[in-house]
């Protein structure tokens, strides 16, 4: 059996930082929202288990969520789940769009597909990763504490211009960042960015105004009511750029 799966990215419409936790993670509260950018996922039954990678340049590590993915599921169910796995690649690294993640969360629905499992994956996920929980349903949801806790929410209208400026941040060394400077503002993990890299700051500088960060960077979104008004706040910069739209939960 073989299927393709769309590994959507996210966009955190607000971020707030509430406090560090004894265990070391950070207390949130955030809108996700899902929109149409996306990953595309082979998979397919094999004897032994093998993934390539095409497409937009990524670290090692991040193309192995799609392994620590199949890792946890196995370990759910007790046996091993074999794949052929081919992930294209289209969400810029370290942007804070939340790829790595979605591409776990893909992985976990593909497997389930193709070995016939009958697993709740919203018990799974969070063994991956903090976001990928989110991405077992995708839409539109409101987040907190670490992760674990989702109400869906209505959807966002409009386009999302977004902008790239080809930098990759680690999520822990923002996070760690966060406890030094902490933050305001829509996105409070924004000044920390900046913190850990002073071309954040120089990126949103040359944005201007109406223009926000997603997640812990580097990507910054802005919100058009209609598309040609997204796809001209991205016509004169020089960077990575896009235009997407929300879309809805897929289970």
């Amino acid at each position: 059996m073989k299927l393709a799966l769309p590994a959507r990215a996210k966009l955190n419409l607000d971020l707030a930082v509430l406090n560090r936790r004894a265990d070391g993670m950070h207390e949130l509260r955030t809108h996700m929202e899902s929109i149409d950018l996306h990953d595309l996922l082979e998979a397919e039954t094999a004897d032994e288990t093998s993934l390539s990678v095409t497409g937009i340049d990524v670290p090692a590590a991040a193309a192995n969520t799609v392994l620590l993915a199949q890792a946890a599921l196995e370990n759910t169910v007790g046996r091993r789940l074999p794949a052929k796995f081919t992930l294209h690649k289209r969400i810029p690294p370290g942007s804070g769009l939340g790829g790595a993640s979605s591409d776990a969360a893909a992985t976990l629905r593909a497997l389930v597909s193709i070995h016939c499992l009958d697993v709740d994956l919203r018990q799974v996920a969070p063994t991956v990763g903090a976001d990928v929980a989110f991405f077992v349903r995708g839409g539109s949801a409101l987040i907190e504490g670490a992760g674990e806790r989702m109400t869906a929410v209505a959807a966002t209208g409009g386009w999302f211009a977004l902008a790239w400026p080809g930098i990759e941040l680690s999520t822990a060394a923002v996070y760690r960042a966060w406890d030094e400077v902490r933050g305001e503002g829509a996105n409070q993990l924004r000044r920390a960015a900046g913190h850990v890299d002073k071309r954040i700051d120089e990126f949103a500088a040359r944005l201007g105004p109406g223009w926000q960060m997603t997640g812990s960077g580097s990507a910054f979104f802005r919100h058009c009511a209609q598309r040609e008004e997204a796809v001209s706040a991205t016509s004169r910069l020089e960077c990575w750029t896009t235009v997407s739209q929300a879309v809805g939960a897929w289970a």
